[in-house]
C-alpha cells in the first residue's frame, strides 16, 4: 500500500488510472451503511447538500453524513482522495469513501479510473433522468468506454461582474448593456481600463483575475505527448497581466487572497472581477460584506452595488462534479442524492433563486430567466438570462488531467515576473521546473 501512495505522489496524474481494484467494485452493497462519507474541498457542495437535501428530510435518520474536508491548493485535495481511495478495499465499511468531489481542472484524472462507479448501470439514474442536464457537463465525466462517472448540480459559463457606482464614474452609467458595448472586445477593455486608471481605480484587483478567461478559450491541451505545451491565449494572459501591472491597471493582488477581495470592499477601488456564477455568490458576494451576520442588503459595504455583464470574451470556469466511490455501501441513498441535487428541476429552481447559482438543467434556467427572479447582490438584476447561450456552447475539448497542476505553477511563476523580481526568461524556467517536478513524467 505504501508503494502504491508514493507512485500517486509522484505521478499524481498517471497513478489512479493505472492502477487496478479487484474487490472494491461496482456491485451495489444489499444492506445501506449507516455513515455516509463525503470528500470535498471548500463547504461550498456542504452548504447545498444541507439547505436542499439534508433539509428536506431526505437522509435517513439511522445515517451520519461525515464530511471529509482538505483544501485543493497544491494538489492537497487529491493526494487525500488518492490515498483514501487506495485504500478503500481493506478499509472498515463505516470509513470508506461514498461519494467525492472532482473539479474540471483534475476530473479526467478520476473519469477513467476504477474508483468510480457507472452513474447509469451501477447508481440507477436513467438517460430520462439526466436529459435535461447541459451536454458539456456529461461529456467532462464520461468515459472511454461511454460509461457517466459523474453528475453536477451546476454549469459554469463565466463573465464579468462590476461595481455598480465605479461605473458611472468612469463610464457614466451601471447600465448593463450599456457597460457590456464598452467592454465588449479586448481592445475596448484595454481601453476603458485606462480610463478607470485615470479616474483612480483598478481595472482588476490583480494578475490571476483573467486567467480562466484566457485558458478557457485555448485551442490546444496543456500536454501534448508528454510534453508541456502553452497556448497563444496563455502567452497572451501573460503579455496582458504584465502590461496591467506596470501601468498600474490592477494592484497586484494574488486569486483568492484578501489583498484581492479588499478591492471589492465599501472602500475598495476595484472595476470588476470575472467569474461564473458560484463566483459571484460563494466568493465574491460574502466579501463585500461589511458585517457578514448582519442583513445581505444594499448598506452593508459594497453588497448590491454590483451588476453583471458577458465581458469581452466567452468563457467558463470550473464545475463540481459528485462521483460514487466504488466499494460504497450507500448506493441507494447517492442515487438520490445524485438524483435530488442534479436532475429534480424544482430543487434546480430553487438553488438557483436563492443561491443564484447557474445550474444543470436547462428548462429551470429558462424558468428562472423568464421570471421575475431578481439578485440582490447584482442591485436586482436578473443575469441568469445572459448565460442561455453560453452555457449550451460550453466545450471541454482540450481538457487534461494536468489543468490544475498547470494553472497554479504558471500563475506562480509569473507573479515574479509581473513584480518584477525575475525577467520573463527566468519566469518561464521557473515554470517548466515547477511544473515537472509535480509531474515528473512530463518533458519540456
Amino acid at each position: 500500500m505504501k508503494k502504491l501512495v508514493s507512485v500517486v505522489a509522484a505521478a499524481a496524474m498517471v497513478g489512479l488510472a493505472a492502477l487496478s481494484m479487484t474487490s472494491c467494485g461496482a456491485a451495489k452493497s444489499k444492506a445501506q451503511g449507516k455513515v455516509l462519507n463525503i470528500c470535498v474541498w471548500n463547504e461550498e457542495f456542504q452548504s447545498r447538500f444541507n439547505d436542499y437535501f439534508a433539509k428536506a428530510g431526505l437522509v435517513p435518520e439511522d445515517v451520519k453524513v461525515n464530511w471529509i474536508i482538505t483544501p485543493n491548493q497544491g494538489n492537497a485535495y487529491q493526494n487525500k482522495l488518492d490515498e483514501l481511495l487506495l485504500s478503500q478495499e481493506n478499509a472498515p465499511a463505516d470509513e470508506k469513501v461514498d461519494l467525492f468531489l472532482v473539479e474540471a481542472d483534475y476530473a479526467l484524472k478520476y473519469v477513467d479510473s476504477p474508483y468510480v462507479l457507472d452513474v447509469k448501470k451501477d447508481i440507477g439514474l436513467t438517460d430520462a433522468d439526466l436529459a435535461n442536464q447541459y451536454k458539456y457537463t456529461k461529456d467532462v465525466m464520461t468515459d472511454s468506454k461511454g460509461r457517466l462517472r459523474g453528475v453536477t448540480w451546476q454549469a459554469c459559463p463565466g463573465g464579468f461582474v462590476y461595481r455598480r457606482s465605479i461605473a458611472k464614474a468612469v463610464l457614466g452609467t451601471d447600465d448593463p448593456a450599456e457597460v457590456q458595448k464598452a467592454l465588449g472586445d479586448w481592445d475596448r477593455f484595454d481601453a476603458v481600463a485606462a480610463q478607470a486608471k485615470a479616474k483612480g481605480y483598478f481595472m482588476l484587483s490583480g494578475f490571476d483575475d483573467d486567467y480562466r478567461v484566457f485558458s478557457d478559450n485555448v485551442t490546444t491541451p496543456c500536454v501534448k505527448d508528454g510534453k508541456i505545451n502553452v497556448d497563444a491565449q496563455i502567452r497572451r494572459w501573460v503579455m496582458q497581466t504584465k502590461e496591467y501591472t506596470d501601468k498600474g491597471y490592477n494592484n497586484k493582488a494574488n486569486l483568492w487572497s484578501n489583498e484581492s477581495f479588499k478591492g471589492a470592499s465599501k472602500n475598495g477601488k476595484v472595476f470588476g472581477y470575472f467569474g461564473p456564477a458560484w463566483f459571484i455568490d460563494f466568493c465574491l458576494a460574502p466579501a463585500t460584506l461589511d458585517d457578514p451576520n448582519a442583513e445581505k442588503k444594499l448598506g452593508n459595504g459594497s453588497y448590491g452595488d454590483w451588476a453583471f455583464c458577458m465581458g469581452p470574451q466567452g468563457f467558463s470556469w470550473g464545475g463540481t462534479w459528485i462521483c460514487a466511490a466504488a466499494g460504497s455501501d450507500n448506493v441507494d441513498l447517492i442515487k438520490k442524492i445524485m438524483y435530488t441535487m442534479t436532475c429534480d428541476k424544482e430543487t434546480m429552481v430553487k438553488i438557483a433563486k436563492e443561491a443564484s447559482d447557474f445550474v444543470n438543467n436547462e428548462p429551470a434556467m429558462r424558468e428562472v430567466a423568464a421570471s421575475d427572479y431578481q439578485n440582490p447582490f447584482l442591485g436586482g438584476q436578473n443575469h441568469i438570462a445572459l448565460f442561455l447561450d453560453s452555457a449550451k456552447s460550453i466545450s471541454k475539448a482540450t481538457m487534461t488531467p494536468y489543468d490544475q497542476g498547470f494553472a497554479e505553477k504558471i500563475q506562480g511563476a509569473m507573479a515574479d515576473y509581473y513584480n518584477g523580481d525575475v525577467d520573463e526568461a527566468t519566469a518561464w524556467d521557473n515554470f517548466y521546473k515547477s511544473l515537472k517536478e509535480l509531474y515528473p513524467n512530463l518533458q519540456k
